[in-house]
């Protein structure tokens, strides 16, 4: 991990949180006590951040210098949150392509999903604070840069998030196998958000039944299923293909 990726020392990541330096999380060692550690915990309550408790050879493996039991991975872009992108999407009239990744778990997918949304001219991608993706270095670069370019929502849970989109005249697609209705026969036309679920079980079953259709894409070969970013790309340029965009 390149040195420009974290921030170590109890104080040096407080000032970090203060100074809203974009986190990704907050790793700290299970034990650690103190009047400091407590600023911090209650520093990481305050700004919503995630924290992890990890053993002391975590933290090691990243830095072997003073790092006191706490270290703040950063983010290399800055997350925003639906609640503010959605009022902005339609005071700009734009038509938006919202894609949310429920409980997504590899990064060179994340990466890969990217790219593809970076191409197709999403509006944005949504991932869960906890167990997900985030943007790492190695996202971004499996993105050829494209997470540059698509603004990253980070929400506290996936349900809450297709909710408010819901709730915000979103149509939302689940791309699952759990139905009969094929791919293109979902209508994308209108504001809509695809979620994708995880590389292994899918779309959790609350996100399931708040979507308001479910699309499947025909596996006819002998393998059961798509790679999730390729799914994704299939999904997005249906979207396009609905909307008009020349493809």
């Amino acid at each position: 991990m390149d040195k420009n990726d974290y921030i170590f020392g109890i104080r040096a990541v407080i000032e970090a949180i203060e100074a809203g330096r974009s986190i990704d999380k907050v790793l700290v060692r299970r034990d650690l006590t103190g009047d400091l550690a407590r600023e911090l915990f209650a520093k990481v309550r305050e700004y919503d951040i995630v924290m992890q408790r990890v053993p002391q050879e975590k933290l090691n493996r990243i830095t072997m210098k003073n790092h006191q039991g706490a270290i703040a991975l950063l983010s290399p872009v800055e997350y925003q949150r639906l609640e503010h992108l959605v009022p902005l999407f339609y005071e700009e009239g734009r038509n938006p392509l919202v894609v949310v990744l429920d409980g997504l778990t590899d990064t060179r997918n994340f990466g890969a999903i990217g790219r593809t949304a970076a191409c197709a001219g999403v509006d944005a991608l949504v991932i869960p604070e906890r167990n997900s993706v985030t943007v790492t270095p190695d996202a971004v670069k499996t993105s050829a840069g494209g997470l540059f370019h698509v603004p990253v929502c980070r929400e506290k849970d996936t349900l809450s998030a297709v909710r408010f989109l819901k709730d915000s005249g979103y149509h939302i697609v689940g791309a699952t196998e759990k139905t009969d209705t094929v791919y293109t026969a979902a209508d994308y036309k209108e504001p809509v958000a695809i979620v994708m679920g995880s590389e292994d079980t899918g779309i959790s079953d609350s996100v399931l039944r708040a979507c308001d259709e479910l699309a499947a894409i025909p596996i006819v070969g002998k393998i059961e299923s798509l790679n999730v970013s390729v799914a994704a790309g299939v999904m997005i340029y249906e979207a396009l293909r609905q909307r008009g965009a020349g493809v």
